[in-house]
């Protein structure tokens, strides 16, 4: 069977760094088949030299197109000849889209109603129980098709170029700056999980840098006014694309993080990461943890998640005397660097 898969994934950075792994597994057991991805605009730099993926196909008009323009879409993906379809995130209009695209075997997640009617076969996470990492969830997917395979760990993958272009940018400001190692602090995480405050990363920033050897990135795109305009500190990604962000975050030699896309990134080139976690079942690092990287998960106590949890991720900041303090990454970064 010439197998042409089609993986739809068109929600956040995080989320589809962690379906990486899914083009990589089919091509081991199946390397004649076609693998192509659906994804957004903004998100399409995660597979780009991607040796697994055949294209990229942009979702952004799909999503915003009126009824009557449905079947001009399915038509543009019909082309392709496509015999499988995995729709990660629940989606009424990529549903039908790849409904009347004649996709013979269908996939999406949930059991929805516009699946039930337009036979596309649910896949369901029970609940999440057992508790398993979201590429894990994802995999699911990729094992209808008879892959066998406990490899989620996701994977960026940069050109020769690309990898000597950084090389030398990295080797110019260790030397420029008189330094061994390039640490990066992503503030923001776009309100998806508990963080810190700005105002606690812009402490956590003063901090190291009174350590010896180290040069501070702020990796944000948008950055925060507390963190802007301090001394000896380089704002590498601010308004630029995606890739370009890529290749900076492969720089690094940690990043430092809450729960958020460029821990995924990072963690993807196998750049060391520290982040700041929720036990929370929708917030876990059982769910949504750094994999394939050497990451290290902090949380909060148990005491302070009994006595001070506001019930709502979004809403806290691990704050007060029982909270998340800075000198817990501190302490990380003083063993992973010896400084």
């Amino acid at each position: 069977m010439n197998r042409r898969i089609l993986i739809v994934r068109i929600d956040r950075i995080g989320d589809v760094v962690l379906t990486t792994s899914m083009p990589r597994e089919i091509k081991k057991k199946y390397p004649d088949s076609f693998v192509a991805v659906l994804v957004r605009s903004y998100t399409r730099d995660i597979f780009i030299n991607n040796p697994y993926v055949d294209e990229i196909i942009i979702a952004d008009d799909m999503l915003e197109c009126k009824k009557t323009e449905i079947f001009n879409y399915s038509n543009q993906l019909r082309s392709y000849h496509f015999t499988h379809s995995f729709l990660i995130l629940p989606n009424e209009r990529i549903n039908y889209i790849l409904f009347f695209a004649g996709i013979k075997n269908r996939y999406g997640t949930g059991h929805k109603f516009y699946q039930f009617i337009t036979g596309t076969k649910g896949i369901s996470r029970n609940k999440y129980i057992p508790l398993r990492h979201e590429a894990d969830y994802c995999m699911d997917f990729v094992r209808k098709l008879g892959v066998e395979t406990s490899n989620i760990y996701p994977e960026i993958y940069l050109s020769d170029e690309e990898q000597y272009s950084v090389k030398i940018k990295k080797e110019n400001i260790l030397l420029n700056n008189k330094v061994k190692y390039l640490i990066g602090i992503h503030s923001s995480s776009g309100n998806s999980a508990p963080n810190w405050k700005p105002e606690i990363y812009k402490q956590l920033l003063l901090e190291l840098l009174k350590r010896k050897n180290l040069k501070i990135f702020v990796t944000d795109n948008k950055i925060p006014v507390e963190l802007k305009n301090i001394d000896s500190v380089e704002y590498p990604n601010e308004g630029i694309e995606l890739r370009e962000s890529i290749r900076n975050i492969s720089m690094l030699d940690c990043l430092i993080s809450a729960s958020t896309g460029p821990l995924h990134i990072a963690a993807g080139l196998k750049i060391k990461t520290i982040s700041v976690f929720c036990p929370l079942t929708a917030c876990s690092p059982k769910l949504w943890g750094p994999l394939g990287n050497k990451g290290e998960v902090l949380m909060p106590s148990d005491n302070y998640c009994k006595n001070y949890c506001p019930n709502d991720p979004k809403k806290c900041s691990y704050e007060g005397e029982e909270g998340l303090k800075i000198e817990s990454v501190l302490n990380r970064i003083d063993e992973l660097f010896e400084l």
